[in-house]
């Protein structure tokens, strides 16, 4: 059975879904926040319990590391109860990791941090989770790809809001007050407080009924995608899932490490690190943006391939700790990396059929990177944190090698009984 579509050039998204879309989106920014922010904490922490750069990366770890464990059991949630609970349980988590803070602060202890920085990233994991094929589905899927970049695109809003938040409530009393860990509790506190009256918010709106796009799916060509024997025969898929993985791992150590960057490279104050990192996160945001308008003209894979490819060149001036020339590059490893997780997603999505929550598990499974390339970069970051920008050339050819050849859909043919069964 085929599904109907729209004649002509496909609609971003229907009207009855706008107010969904809207609160939807808002999710990415919420999120983003929170990312960037905890790479703030990196160097907070550095300062206030006194952490080497490879200690620090458990933050990442910890954050990381929720999206491997919770990934699967959010999918499964979400194909049981629902989109709509799916974000109410990814709130939930969020806000509950953002209130543990307080416990965490007033007894300086990293451990309690880490495990309030865990169940933070068990909520983001969930809500990554949900979101992406949740703003997959309010529309035409000829144009999935430019609405989850678009929903992106204020996720990256959020990576320069949590640095500029978090630049200014961590480190203006740099040297009055080291060892203070109010000003963390604090913040989170107020954010934790803030996401909880969102989910109530949430709570309250109406979804409309989002139709069956994700449960029977008809390629272009025609062919039923709903039959083949299990997700993982579908290569594409799989190079999306490591894609994925790589992605978020050279995400999480570029992140990690930047103000540290500015710090030892350039000279510059924690501070002023700080404040260049939302500078630093509107170079993403900007990338989004001209990212998804180049997609009216250029094919998604191919644009990830270039930007993979500008991003190895961007990571090779950087390392040569250049000053300014390698600063700004610095900068524009940011720019390409922008469209590459939202790409990723979608491609990796594409005619996958009753499948696609469970691969959006899966690729969500993929951030778990993140939770181990910062303590690495760590380890060379001790001794030369240039240096350390050489290992995310590795993520990037990875990603290079799927937007240029590893992202087709492989369409098999289908047995005649099984056309049958699908035939109108």
């Amino acid at each position: 059975m085929e599904i109907p579509r729209t004649q002509g050039k496909p609609a971003f998204t229907a009207h009855k879904f706008i107010v969904t879309f809207i609160f939807v989106t808002s999710l990415f920014m919420f999120w983003g926040i929170a990312m960037s922010m905890s790479d703030i904490l990196n160097k907070h922490f550095q300062n206030v319990l006194h952490l080497s750069k490879s200690d620090s990366g458990l933050i990442q770890l910890s954050v990381f590391g929720a999206y491997f464990i919770m990934s699967i059991p959010a999918g499964m949630f979400m194909k049981r109860f629902g989109y709509k609970s799916g974000v109410l349980l990814g709130l939930a988590l969020f806000s509950s990791g953002m209130l543990l803070f307080i416990p965490a602060a007033d007894n300086s202890s990293f451990a309690l941090f880490r495990l309030a920085l865990f169940i933070l990233g068990c909520g983001m994991a969930t809500l990554e989770t949900v979101a992406h094929p949740f703003v997959a589905m309010l529309g035409d899927q000829r144009t999935s790809d430019a609405r989850i970049n678009f929903a992106q695109s204020f996720n990256a809003v959020g990576t320069m809001i949590g640095p500029a938040v978090g630049g200014y409530f961590l480190f203006r009393n740099a040297g009055q007050a080291e060892n203070d860990l109010t000003s963390v509790k604090n913040l989170y506190t107020a954010i934790g407080i803030f996401i909880a009256l969102i989910a109530v918010i949430f709570a309250m709106v109406r979804v409309p009924k989002l139709g069956i796009h994700h449960e029977e799916e008809v390629s272009a060509d025609n062919t039923s995608t709903t039959k083949r024997t299990s997700l993982f025969s579908n290569r594409h898929f799989v190079w999306a899932a490591a894609a994925q993985f790589f992605n978020v791992a050279a995400q999480a150590g570029t992140w990690g490490f930047f103000i540290n960057y500015g710090h030892d490279v350039m000279g510059y104050s924690d501070e002023k690190a700080a404040n260049f990192m939302v500078l630093f996160m509107a170079c993403m945001a900007a990338g989004r943006f001209i990212g998804t308008w180049l997609m009216r003209y250029i094919a998604p894979n191919k644009l990830l391939a270039s930007f993979a490819f500008g991003s190895i060149m961007m990571c090779l001036i950087v390392a040569q700790a250049w000053g300014t020339v390698s600063y700004v590059a610095l900068f524009m490893i940011n720019f390409f990396f922008s469209i590459m997780f939202p790409t990723i997603f979608s491609l990796g999505l594409k005619d996958l059929g009753k499948h696609t929550q469970q691969a959006s598990s899966f690729i969500s499974m993929g951030v778990v990177g993140g939770a181990f390339f910062p303590f690495l970069m760590g380890r060379i970051a001790n001794h030369n944190v240039a240096g350390a920008y050489y290992l995310p050339i590795i993520c990037y050819l990875v990603i290079f090698l799927f937007g240029f050849k590893f992202y087709k859909v492989n369409r098999k043919p289908q047995p005649a009984a099984v056309a049958e069964e699908v035939a109108p």
